[in-house]
């Protein structure tokens, strides 16, 4: 096979990225490079990075996401390791529906379409992907194997049926996700979004919440943020199941609290509209049941119940407080959701801020049961002065019901007392720990106390049981759209729910279809819910809700392992898993991350795969951000324009100070910049970048401008520096390659020579750790950078010189190899190593005693200001160190007339001197 750079340097004399990049890419094809099989001779290392969406085009995110899979894999092979990497397709979702709707065409058509066309344009950037495990979620020969694990799951008891409030759109007919409800309304028909019971499926997390829980701190190389975030959504909560009896109802009613210590406060209870209760109370209440007809509108997510108004209405039924007996009123209140707990919560006004807002506009009572150290400093000192002979026996509650204590208390502290009680009345609920007051036998308590204290006392009146309480909800993995995996369910009148039967599986779902978004094509067609029940035989129909798209990307890396099996994953599974270093954006911190742990948990628990977690390391890419710019229409809306539109001007320091349009020459505002995205057309087309500069470059460049864990911002002067480091890179080596060995004199000497030596092998140091510990790209790069600066400055002519170049380029190639393969894989060929492949040439190794110095440079300082920078040989004293620093002119001159206090030498790098 001709050299592949044989024809680049033909090509304008220098570096032409796209006669590099082919011939690298079709050797890499036809050697079948990066397919890889199980091979216990060498560590295996398994590298991957989320998969994408078939959305029909790459954009920078991925170009980042994806370079960073790629640096990873290819400096592990060049460790030595056995490494897999591969991609495939997250090809169900609403995205598709939608798209499918807009262009008029079927889901899978327009997906299938775009798989194609990305799949060209990851080849284009060079990723060094085994093709042969591609994965596509929405073909048969995938979702099968979910859809066995299912029905296995269902004879498990792992899986259950029950009515779950949905947001429901009346005009389309069809369940709406959250974020598809702008404003109250669906997204598409406008119409007033209601809140209605169908029946879901629900996988049961709940039953490993203590395992993935305690998981977390079993994965140091996982971000602290991301674990936090998964903690907090998991919300383990230790606190009590408190019992309410109801007036005229033999079913009591029962509320979960972590604050038990404020159980005194309670004013009254709120129920969801469909609590059982609200449904009694409105038989006979026209007021209630119309209301709770108006809670069926709005969405149904937390943050939406979070900042909607507070309504309620109540139900003419009280409540028994458990301890005082007092009745207490329950209310029928649009915060609460039936799915949610007990469907039912006790509210005290005093100490939560939503139930003060509510009881504010209700003018429901607001106790005050748990106050501050200083209020209760405050109390301690007006009970120091209760007798003053004027009949107060209790001078704190006289204090707190208003009366005059000025007689026998410091007003200090009365007002310390009043000014709390009014701020909970008036202003705020006080949500701190504190000690409880107005709480009878249990004042003066703390928390904890109190808390010991109250649950000891329900659990003996038989009102109350300790409970551990989890944030986290079952997952409903059923969505009322198409284009998704079928559920493989069969409904019959006689057996009702029934699991498909494996040799039945999977159920396929049709592709050439008619689809208008109204209603899914499956629910609309009698004859592909028609079937038979497989435990009796009868007419039964099936499932027409399809799975939430999480389950598809809950098990994927399991399969990539495990090509062509037939079975969800097969023993190369387990030579493979855990997943080495997994790469994604921290928007999939909590939902993707949360599912992708418990899947590999029920896996493991069927015995496909042997650890507990499925992924050892976690990398969280930054954004790619870029400039904003746009022009404020008469009409007040905003038109964007893409920044390769326009032109801008920058001052002294690169700062942009203004812009115009290209095509009209005419200014348009700065909007700042923010992420990529389609909204604000700040976007970057990778293809035209790649097709301008090289996929070399872009790649260098989205590693080279900031670290991979924080934002990117876009930066075409910075691209184009790439592009001129990857033009001198190539003269420099190919120049090298050329001018064979040297015939001059040595003219650079053997101090020079040592001096590179040192150089270059402190560069392997610092780019092996840069990018095998630190996972820190930039600060590698940057050491290349520094080295070849180095090397253009070495001028050797000698056989010694043109020697050290050799190995220098060598390793200077084999380190930036997996930033820019091609251009590497050229180079390589160049320096003399043939056809074959950088990685498996393998890391440079770092010499020892190249780093052996023979003097280190100290910086002096008087009094902390650097004067001067001194070359103190390696094995000098620190007497001697400070010597040397004295003795510079310019150093001595600043401590000329001054006394010499105290003299500080940090070994190889300071001497500060004080003096005064």
């Amino acid at each position: 096979m001709q050299d592949s750079h044989d024809q680049a340097t033909r090509e304008q004399g220098g570096y032409a990225p796209d006669a590099v990049e082919t011939a690298a890419q079709r050797y890499w094809s036809d050697t079948r490079a990066f397919e890889v099989s199980e091979d216990t001779g060498k560590p295996k290392y398994y590298c991957l990075s989320m998969l994408p969406y078939p959305s029909g085009a790459l954009h920078m995110g991925h170009v980042r996401n994806y370079t960073i899979g790629d640096v990873i894999s290819r400096f592990q092979r060049q460790q030595g390791k056995n490494v897999l990497q591969p991609m495939g397709w997250d090809a169900f979702g609403l995205p598709a529906e939608n798209a499918a709707i807009k262009n008029k065409t079927a889901p899978a058509k327009w997906t299938y379409k775009n798989i194609e066309h990305m799949r060209e344009q990851l080849k284009r950037m060079g990723f060094a992907y085994d093709w042969t495990r591609e994965v596509t979620t929405c073909r048969p020969e995938y979702y099968q194997w979910e859809q066995q694990m299912f029905t296995r799951l269902m004879k498990k008891g792992l899986v259950y049926r029950k009515n779950s409030v949905v947001n429901w759109d009346p005009v389309d007919q069809t369940v709406l996700a959250n974020e598809q409800v702008i404003d109250g309304k669906g997204w598409r028909s406008g119409a007033v979004v209601e809140k209605r019971e169908i029946p879901q499926w629900f996988l049961k997390i709940t039953a490993y919440a203590q395992e993935l829980l305690d998981g977390l701190d079993t994965l140091p190389g996982w971000p602290d943020a991301v674990k936090t975030m998964q903690r907090n959504w998991l919300g383990r909560s230790e606190g009590l199941e408190i019992t309410f009896e109801v007036d005229g109802q033999a079913e009591p009613l029962k509320v979960f609290t972590t604050r038990p210590d404020t159980l005194m406060g309670v004013s009254y209870v709120a129920v969801a509209a469909e609590h059982p209760i609200a449904t009694r109370a409105a038989e006979g209440n026209p007021g209630l049941a119309e209301f709770i007809e108006s809670c069926k509108s709005g969405g149904v997510s937390e943050a939406e119940l979070e900042t909607q108004e507070k309504r309620g209405y109540y139900t003419g039924v009280d409540a028994v407080h458990p301890i005082t007996g007092e009745k207490v009123p329950v209310w029928v209140a649009n915060f609460v959701l039936m799915g949610y707990g007990t469907g039912a919560v006790m509210a005290v006004p005093g100490h939560d801020q939503r139930d003060w807002e509510f009881a504010q506009k209700y003018s429901l009572p607001i106790k005050m049961v748990v106050v501050s150290r200083g209020v209760v400093d405050a109390l301690a000192e007006l009970n120091r002065d209760l007798a003053k002979g004027d009949g107060v026996v209790d001078a704190t509650q006289h204090a707190l019901d208003g009366g005059s204590t000025d007689a026998y208390a410091p007003s200090a502290a009365v007002e310390t007392v009043k000014a709390f009680e009014y701020a909970i009345q008036e202003n705020a609920a006080f949500t701190d720990d504190g000690y409880l007051v107005n709480s009878g036998e249990f004042d003066g308590l703390d928390f904890d106390a109190a808390f010991n204290a109250i649950a000891t006392k329900l659990e003996g009146l038989g009102r109350g049981e300790r409970r551990v309480n989890w944030r986290i909800r079952d997952w409903g993995v059923s969505r009322q759209r198409y284009w998704g995996c079928p559920i493989p369910v069969i409904y019959c009148p006689q057996c009702e729910a029934v699991p498909v039967p494996e040799d039945q599986l999977p159920v396929v779902l049709p592709e050439d279809v008619e689809f208008s978004g109204v209603q899914s094509p499956i629910k609309a067609d009698p004859e592909w819910r028609k079937t038979t029940c497989p435990n009796c035989g009868g007419p039964a129909e099936r499932e027409t809700d399809t799975f939430d798209t999480f389950m598809e990307s809950s098990w994927y890396y399991a399969r990539y392992t495990s090509p062509g099996a037939n079975a969800q994953v097969d023993e190369r599974a387990k030579y493979w898993t855990p997943v080495d270093q997994y790469i994604g954006g921290i928007e999939h911190a909590i939902l993707h991350l949360l599912y992708f742990r418990f899947y590999h948990k029920l896996m493991r628990d069927e015995g496909l795969v042997a650890s507990d977690e499925p992924a050892t390391n976690l990398l969280c890419q930054g954004m790619v951000i870029a400039e904003t710019y746009f022009r404020k229409e008469d009409d007040g809306q905003f038109t964007w324009f893409n920044p390769a539109d326009v032109d801008v001007q920058r001052d002294e320091r690169a700062r942009i100070t203004g812009a115009t349009l290209r095509s009209d020459g005419k200014p348009v505002e700065i909007g700042g910049i923010e992420k990529m995205a389609k909204s604000k057309n700040n976007g970057v087309d990778p293809q035209a970048m790649i097709g301008k500069y090289g996929a070399d470059t872009v790649r260098l460049f989205s590693m080279f401008a900031a670290p991979p864990d924080q934002s990117l911002e876009w930066n075409e002067a910075g691209v184009e520096g790439m592009a001129r480091f990857l033009r001198r890179l190539w003269r420099d080596v190919t120049t090298h390659a050329e001018g064979g060995k040297g015939q001059g004199a040595n003219a650079a000497g053997e101090a020079a020579r040592k001096t590179l030596r040192r150089q270059l092998h402190e560069t392997i140091q610092k780019v092996t750790d840069d990018i095998g510990r630190r996972q820190s790209f930039n600060t590698a790069i940057a050491a290349l950078m520094e080295l070849l600066n180095a090397l253009n400055k070495f001028d050797d002519a000698s056989e010694e010189g043109v020697a050290l170049r050799q190995e220098a380029f060598t390793a200077v190639v084999q380190l930036i190899n997996p930033f820019t393969p091609h251009v590497s894989h050229a180079l390589w060929q160049a320096l003399g190593h043939g056809e074959a492949l950088v990685e498996d040439a393998g890391w440079p190794a770092v010499d020892p005693a190249a780093l052996v110095r023979d003097s280190l440079t100290y910086a002096v300082q008087v009094n902390g200001k650097l004067r001067a920078t001194i070359d103190v040989p390696a094995n000098a004293s620190k007497d001697e160190a400070e010597a040397m620093a004295r003795a510079v002119p310019l150093v001595a001159a600043q401590l000329e007339g001054l006394t010499v206090r105290k003299v500080i030498v940090v070994p190889g790098k300071i001497v500060n001197i004080v003096a005064g």
